[in-house]
């Protein structure tokens, strides 16, 4: 993953965060820390069966479906 990549989507996110606060619009995220840590939760979720190349097979197996 590139440094500068990241460092650019989050100067694109604090601007249009600020943008949206100027026009005083609601951001299209959850305004509160549980909801952000949902979020951050199927972010993780995606990466750690990303990482053990898991597949639905496999999960379904596993939940003996």
């Amino acid at each position: 993953m590139s440094t500068q990549l990241t460092v650019l989507a989050l100067l694109a996110g604090l601007f249009t965060g600020a943008l949206f606060r100027f026009l005083n619009v609601p951001i299209p995220a959850p305004p509160e820390l549980p909801g952000i840590m949902g979020i951050v939760g199927i972010f993780l979720g995606y990466r750690v069966i990303e990482y053990f190349d898991v597949d639905v097979a496999v999960l379904l197996e596993a939940l003996g479906i």
